[in-house]
């Protein structure tokens, strides 16, 4: 899983292309989320994370106690893991976002286009409209933004935790 945060994306553009189009050809929607549900960077980040956040002890103490293997995940693991959520839904979210090159390998109709699509389609062969783009890009802005101010409590301590030791 760690070894293929070194490949390129433009690598396995083609060969995740074959996968998505021969489960549904015909669903852009399902070619924009799916590859990415569980990317190698969160799985790796949520795995140091849980390491270094949630002691063996606390979880054998809450056993103890007669907490079920689901109420230890909702109870004790998940309120631990709120920082390192809230990054990750961040990053997440603004990589998924901001993505120009795999929306325009699987989208063909312009009425499915994701706004970076759009605003690239602002700046054509046939013209240029600087006006429009940049009110675009401004305005594309405002989510990103939304995210973040939202988030914004969880990230020093989700982007931090495990920095120092100790």
């Amino acid at each position: 899983m760690f070894s293929s945060l070194a490949v390129p994306f433009a690598v396995i553009v083609v060969p995740l292309f074959i996968m998505v189009a021969k489960a549904r050809p015909t669903d852009p929607w399902f070619a924009l989320v799916v590859p990415w549900v569980a990317p190698a960077f969160g799985i790796f980040m949520m795995r140091q994370f849980t390491e270094r956040a949630v002691p063996d002890e606390l979880l054998d103490a809450a056993r103890i106690d007669g907490c079920t293997e689901f109420g230890l995940f909702r109870r004790v693991v998940l309120p631990l893991l709120r920082p390192a959520l809230g990054a990750l839904g961040v990053w997440s979210f603004l990589d998924s976002y901001n993505s120009l090159l795999w929306p325009l390998i699987v989208i063909i109709e312009p009425e499915d286009y994701t706004l970076p699509m759009g605003i690239q389609t602002l700046f054509g062969a046939t013209g240029r409209q600087y006006d429009l783009g940049l009110a675009g890009s401004v305005l594309a802005a405002v989510p990103s933004l939304l995210v973040f101010f939202l988030l914004r409590k969880q990230l020093p301590e989700g982007l931090t935790a495990g920095a120092v030791k100790g």
